[in-house]
């Protein structure tokens, strides 16, 4: 069976990124390819890597038009995705067509209305399922009921880029009570495709070039509490997590690596082998590479994540040692931002939603150099 794919904000970063994998995805029929601003462009005007789909016309973003198509991707920014989505489901309500809708934008992240009022404003939607297939829940030692959820859903959020990586480097160790999370500090060196397309000064090649630009300091990032929600569903105490997270801009197209830091517990810190209990808990959350976490990688002893092994992909590389001088954890994790902190999360969640395999149209094999 072929399914059809429309994708709104087709000309992003996100939107490209994703049309990349569904190019290639071998039950997929990509349709509607839809922009505001650039409607009625070629496409290969602002993705000219994708040669397949380079003379596809960009259509307005039309209601109607989205909802003839079996799934539709929403690659907007926040506020423009909940309202698109909330048309598409008052007009298909009137039909006999529900599609999948995977929204890639923060609008449907969220449990919480206060946090969205807090961190981002305006109007509130309904949360959906959540898009990280791979997200532990209280109990659990792999992640089963979120798989469940993906394959029962037609309503997906698709996961913040800085998000992934600090949740996959930090839940293991979260679930299992071996970390502190009142005491989270999380540092992500990021690329700077995970800023947008927008055209800013300090995002000009001039001031990017030989430089690192630290933004949303001092608690004020926007994926600080869907960090936070996560590691809840995972098993720790509602309201014990704090976090200060600090994204940094480097020099580089594509990737985050991410170093999150926390004390560790009682049973850590007063064992002989404090390094072994610690990997014990991200072994059993992701297993050896290939077995019960096909896109995380829990790296050998001593091999640390870098962005370059997993450009490109939709891998997760991820370590964890122990600081017995600071008496904390120190955890790292490596993603494309736009790859498994975007689109092929939301790939993989297409999948599932669709029962297929889950890494169907996913890359497992990074770029390097």
């Amino acid at each position: 069976m072929t399914w059809t794919v429309a994708v709104a904000g087709a000309t992003g970063y996100a939107g490209g990124e994703i049309l990349r994998l569904l190019s290639g995805h071998p039950e997929i029929e990509i349709g509607a390819l839809t922009a505001g601003s650039s409607a009625g462009a070629l496409l290969g005007e602002h993705h000219p890597h994708l040669l397949s789909l380079a003379q596809r016309r960009v259509e307005p973003t039309d209601v109607e038009r989205l909802a003839e198509h079996d799934v539709v991707v929403l690659a907007l920014p926040h506020g423009a995705s909940g309202e698109l989505a909330a048309a598409l489901e008052a007009y298909t309500a009137s039909t006999a067509r529900t599609p999948l809708l995977i929204d890639c934008g923060a609008d449907h992240r969220l449990t919480s209305a206060e946090a969205w009022q807090a961190f981002y404003g305006g109007d509130y939607a309904e949360p959906w399922t959540y898009g990280m297939p791979e997200l532990l829940h209280s109990g659990e030692t792999t992640a089963r009921a979120q798989r469940a959820a993906l394959a029962s859903t037609r309503r997906i959020a698709v996961p913040g880029c800085n998000v992934t990586a600090v949740t996959l480097a930090a839940q293991p160790g979260a679930a299992a009570g071996l970390i502190d999370t009142s005491q989270l500090t999380a540092v992500l060196a990021v690329g700077y495709s995970g800023a947008g397309k927008t055209l800013n000064p300090h995002l000009a090649a001039a001031a990017a070039l030989g430089s690192a630009q630290p933004y949303a300091v001092g608690g004020t990032h926007r994926h600080i509490p869907e960090i936070i929600q996560n590691l809840e569903v995972a098993g720790v105490e509602a309201g014990t997590t704090r976090l200060s997270l600090t994204p940094v801009l480097v020099p580089m197209s594509r990737g985050i690596l991410a170093t999150v830091t926390a004390p560790v517990a009682e049973p850590v810190l007063h064992s002989e082998h404090p390094d072994e209990i610690l990997r014990s808990a991200w072994q059993e959350a992701y297993g050896a590479p290939g077995e019960a976490e096909p896109l995380i990688h829990l790296l050998p002893e001593g091999v640390w994540p870098t962005t370059g092994t997993v450009t490109g992909s939709g891998l997760a590389t991820v370590q964890v040692a122990y600081d017995r001088g600071a008496g904390v954890a120190v955890v790292m994790c490596a993603i494309d931002n736009l790859g498994k902190g975007t689109a092929s999360a939301a790939v993989q969640s297409l999948n599932l939603a669709l029962g297929l395999p889950e890494t169907t149209g996913v890359i497992t094999e990074g770029v390097t150099p």
